[in-house]
């Protein structure tokens, strides 16, 4: 008798993820003959996404030429906190996976709590991956968190880079895998008490403090019930669609930065005016970024401000930016430079 389903949907995902990993690891010219195994962490809070994440990964490790180890952080933010990511690193290690370490964040307030706490974790599982030699870090966000990343890029009018929600992969060198993007929180939960493993519920994930919560346990309902079932599917499906447009626009994009500057390298205001906005607006953040302005600090609404230093020039002053940049029209000339 096989696997319950909700397993078997599980560990397959986990075992493209890491025949992934593998080809990649084996066909990068800069891998050594005698280099040991790649080895692949799973980020795990204890919660029912990431302890399956974690028992796929164990499972699956053990048939391949992998070595699997995790990672769980205590943010501090309750009481207890410290005990409880004792209690996660040592069911991880029950489970056949090594190494496993309990890292302790500082969590600080810019962005609102939800970033900063995401802030301070993704710099812990970076130094992590960095400390262990990891070839990559299997988070557990499945098709339900996409749907919510969707509708809260969508409320904060952020653009169709904001619609596409989270990748597959992504991070630096491909480090951050999603192998449960395309299955609901239901299924996960299955496997879960299928195997009877025990999980922890962040009392977070249901206090109406938190927009993500209020959507989960709101606004979600709410859709479903006025637009009935599929609305989860429908969104993914849109994060999907969204990305590989967005995709197309950066690279249009990056094609087109080289044209729109002069011989200086000064970008050229009536040659930004001939692009299409979207690509413009493209244009234009990369070219803060490069600055020094914090890409997650930069907001659509920052962009269109200097967009209308392009397209609806009255002779307005300098335009701040986060990071201390700012934008302004000289010459003809966009000059954008760190203040």
């Amino acid at each position: 008798m096989g696997p319950h389903p909700a397993v078997a949907a599980i560990r397959l995902a986990v075992r493209r993820v890491l025949h992934d990993v593998l080809t990649e690891h084996q066909t990068d010219p800069t891998t050594a003959p005698d280099a040991p195994q790649p080895l692949v962490l799973v980020a795990c809070s204890g919660g029912a996404d990431s302890m399956a994440l974690a028992s796929a990964l164990a499972f699956e490790a053990r048939k391949l030429p992998v070595r699997a180890g995790g990672i769980t952080v205590d943010h501090g933010l309750q009481d207890g906190s410290d005990s409880r990511a004792t209690e996660v690193a040592g069911r991880m290690t029950a489970l056949g996976l090594t190494p496993v370490e309990a890292v302790t964040v500082t969590v600080g307030r810019e962005g609102g709590p939800e970033a900063a706490a995401r802030d301070a974790r993704y710099a812990a599982l970076d130094d992590a991956a960095a400390r262990h030699g990891a070839t990559a870090i299997l988070l557990g966000h499945t098709r339900d968190d996409q749907a919510e990343t969707v509708l809260l890029g969508l409320a904060r009018g952020s653009g169709i880079r904001s619609l596409s929600g989270m990748a597959a992969v992504s991070g630096t060198s491909r480090r951050y895998r999603r192998p449960f993007l395309q299955l609901d929180r239901q299924t996960v939960r299955k496997a879960c008490i299928a195997q009877e493993l025990a999980v922890w519920d962040d009392p977070h994930n249901s206090d109406p403090a938190y927009t993500r919560s209020r959507l989960r346990h709101e606004g979600l309902p709410a859709l479903e019930k006025a637009l009935g079932k599929g609305v989860v599917e429908a969104l993914a499906r849109t994060a999907q669609l969204s990305r590989d447009d967005a995709d197309a626009l950066d690279t249009w994009a990056a094609d087109a930065e080289t044209a729109v500057r002069d011989e200086a390298g000064a970008l050229e205001c009536a040659k930004l005016f001939g692009l299409p906005p979207a690509v413009r607006r493209r244009v234009l953040r990369r070219a803060v970024i490069a600055e020094g302005a914090p890409a997650g600090s930069l907001f659509a609404r920052h962009i269109e401000e200097v967009d209308r230093l392009i397209t609806g020039w009255r002779g307005q002053g300098a335009i701040n930016l986060p990071g201390r940049v700012e934008a302004r029209r000289q010459g003809g000339r966009l000059v954008i430079r760190q203040g």
